[in-house]
């Protein structure tokens, strides 16, 4: 599942290089260097994350360390653009709205690309794809996958609220049936606990839950939703465009697909019982 997660990344990266389209804000100073990218001359850039959504962003337990594609790939792009991200751990709820209001200079906690967030802020262009899929304890046999399970009304789902996750499950079973946690790491809990039926989540993170507990957690059925992630900005901002070129960039220099292999195939080893 990994690798295909990993196939879908190439193919968006891909697009990237024909679609670098951004945000009509301020334009960044042009850069005078060889790249030909916009230099932002230095620039701390505020960055919100959640630090625990696997394997995007996360404090490492043993270490206290922070790590993940997030921040890889924005310390890569503040390479090629002069600047210098100061990441800040940010709840999910509220995230969103926050960057809207200028508190940070944008977010990356795997954020859905979707037309009612375009109201709030401006997206970078898509960096990956993912799909959405139920997790449900290993020894289920009542469904097999979403239609079963909606089929019965006394099963419930476990979901965050806020995330296209939860919009996917209302769509599914309704309101009534679903449990809404604040972190899918007490979605999880619940699961394993018999609370909940099933947690709908991104395919890469059900997939970090399985880690070690393969056990005890699978992923069943087809995909629910798949989605395109970006970065997130204040409406206007100037870094929208550079920060598009960069990925860019970075797609075409083999960045991106050493960050796919580092990240989204069996190489991640990191699990959920690893990090803070």
């Amino acid at each position: 599942m990994k690798k295909y997660v990993w196939l879908s990344i190439l193919m968006v990266l891909a697009a990237i290089l024909v679609a670098c389209g951004g945000s009509s804000g301020d334009s960044a100073d042009t850069g005078t260097g060889d790249s030909g990218l916009p230099d932002l001359g230095g620039r701390e850039i505020t960055v919100a994350v959640e630090n625990a959504y696997l394997p995007f962003n996360y404090i490492r337990a043993d270490t206290g360390e922070a790590g993940g594609w997030d921040y890889d790939a924005i310390r890569a792009i503040c390479e090629l653009l002069n600047c210098t991200p100061v990441f800040v751990e940010a709840a999910w709820e509220g995230m969103i709205q926050a960057v809207a209001n200028g508190q940070y200079d944008m977010a990356a906690d795997g954020i859905t690309i979707t037309e009612d967030r375009k109201q709030l802020v401006d997206f970078s262009i898509g960096y990956i794809k993912i799909e959405q899929r139920l997790l449900v304890r290993a020894d289920e046999s009542r469904f097999n996958g979403p239609a079963e399970l909606a089929a019965n009304p006394s099963y419930t789902i476990g979901t965050q609220p806020g995330t296209t996750n939860y919009e996917t499950a209302v769509a599914l079973v309704g309101d009534d049936r679903i449990k809404a946690y604040e972190q899918f790491p007490f979605a999880v809990q619940a699961l394993l606990a018999g609370d909940v039926d099933a947690v709908l989540m991104d395919e890469t993170a059900g997939q970090g839950y399985i880690g070690v507990n393969a056990d005890q957690l699978k992923l069943v059925g087809e995909s629910l939703s798949s989605d395109e992630l970006g970065f997130i900005f204040p409406k206007g901002s100037s870094l929208v465009e550079p920060f598009n070129a960069a990925l860019a960039a970075l797609e075409a220099n083999g960045t991106m697909a050493e960050l796919a292999d580092k990240y989204f195939t069996d190489k991640f080893t990191l699990t959920y019982d690893d990090i803070e």
